[in-house]
């Protein structure tokens, strides 16, 4: 266990489900909409880089919520603040002030360098507000005609499920018969400039923004070349286009930096300073903004951009309530005391090399990729296949929680807070479940 880390062991001692693992899958395939296709364990505690099943046994988890749980599970100091602060005030809605929402502003507008932060809670509203604030600002400071403004996006790119973000996927799971879409979206490759360039000097006195992941995670944990980011924000200002930044996924600390968009720079909190950060015009955060203990996601621009919205133009009966702002405020304090990002640096670098292992020593590994700590290993097999998903069925059997993304391809991406010595372990659990998986197949 790290040593930073002051975790309650109390709850080790609670009482677990009287129903079994079987049972309790049981009742979600009948009762649950299948909306989701979970692999075949029924966590019931966690603690760390530790979870438990129903049945007691520890697995190490590798997937950390996609990325929510970066500071660990069940933290005692954000275990702490949920608890004091659902004591005293939990929700007002925003018919009224609350004690905590001012300080939070204030706090996440310093910590990331914005003026103006609005605050929402899952990452799909997050991306939803972005997308409002930037049309808005489209039509209202660069003149776009009404109903004419376009955002373009990304191929493969996953930004939440509501029927506007998958108007714009590529993903015919999350996109088919869902229609009509929303119109509006124009859509390049992923990571190729020169067709961001052309639409921009094309119809670039129609376009508002750029949305774009700087890492695509569920596409595979795609990283693009390191002057994509750069260059393409220099192209939307040179058009007066908005670059937007989804961070929920790769933001706070996961990719060994603060943000992804912080580039290699070694900061902690203050990535304006450094010459490799591209500041975003709009910022959207979620999942670890967190800790896991609360939705709470957040979209973040200077002045001139959010002053487009008004009174009774954006909001949500949940967004800035007081519980997600301490929550918030304290999950981001762990992640500067316990230096995470810099942390996720070091170990990440260890896990590729682990991994660029399994590449020379199994023909069933084909490829490593990532940055920091999220990163992910492209099976030698068909997509249509299921050897991913028989792979991770055996990690589980043997003690780590991981999941295909994509068919052929496994994400890894455990908390943040873990040790040089764990990570060893998981690596060779991962090395011994592939070498055992590729002996039988």
């Amino acid at each position: 266990m790290n040593p930073k880390l002051i975790l309650d062991h109390s709850f080790m001692n609670e009482s677990t489900p009287t129903l079994n693992s079987q049972q309790l899958i049981a009742y979600e395939n009948k009762y649950g909409a299948h909306n989701y296709h979970p692999l075949p364990v029924v966590l019931s505690k966690g603690l760390g880089v530790y979870v438990w099943d129903v049945e007691g046994k520890q697995y190490y988890d590798f997937l950390s919520a996609y990325s929510a749980i970066n500071q660990g599970h069940s933290h005692t100091r954000l275990v702490s603040t949920l608890t004091q602060q659902a004591r005293r005030l939990s929700l007002t809605s925003r018919a009224f002030y609350n004690d905590q929402l001012g300080i939070y502003e204030k706090y996440m507008t310093e910590y990331f360098g914005f003026d103006m932060v609005l605050p929402m809670n899952s990452g799909a509203e997050g991306v939803e507000t972005a997308i409002k604030i930037c049309r808005k600002w489209g039509y209202e400071k660069k003149g776009i005609p009404v109903d004419e403004a376009k955002i373009i996006v990304c191929g493969q790119n996953f930004h939440g499920r509501t029927v506007t973000i998958i108007s714009f996927s590529s993903d015919p799971d999350a996109k088919g018969n869902f229609g009509p879409y929303t119109p509006g979206f124009e859509s390049i490759e992923y990571n190729n400039l020169k067709a961001l360039q052309t639409i921009l000097e094309k119809e670039g006195d129609r376009i508002a923004g750029f949305l774009v992941e700087p890492i695509q995670g569920e596409a595979g944990v795609y990283v693009p070349d390191d002057n994509f980011i750069p260059r393409a924000a220099e192209l939307c200002r040179t058009h007066n286009v908005l670059f937007i930044a989804d961070e929920i996924q790769t933001g706070i600390a996961r990719t060994g930096a603060l943000l992804a968009v912080c580039g290699d720079c070694n900061c902690q909190g203050h990535c304006e300073q450094q010459d490799t950060y591209t500041k975003p015009d709009i910022l959207i955060l979620g999942k670890a903004l967190s800790g896991g203990m609360y939705p709470v996601s957040a979209v973040l621009a200077d002045r001139r951009i959010m002053d487009v919205i008004r009174p009774g133009q954006h909001g949500s009966t949940y967004g800035g309530n007081p519980l997600a702002c301490a929550v918030a405020m304290e999950a981001l304090e762990i992640v500067k005391d316990e230096h995470l990002a810099q942390n996720a640096r070091r170990l990440g670098h260890i896990f590729r090399t682990r991994m660029q292992d399994l590449v020379q020593k199994y023909n069933i590994v084909s490829s490593v990729r990532g940055k920091g700590l999220l990163n992910a290993i492209l099976i030698n097999d068909s997509p249509d296949s299921t050897t991913a998903w028989d792979i991770c069925v055996a990690l589980k059997d043997n003690g780590l929680l991981a999941k295909p993304t994509h068919g052929n391809i496994i994400r890894f991406a455990p908390p943040l807070v873990m040790t040089e010595e764990q990570l060893h372990e998981c690596c060779d659990i991962i090395d011994k479940t592939i070498k055992e998986f590729t002996i039988s197949a």
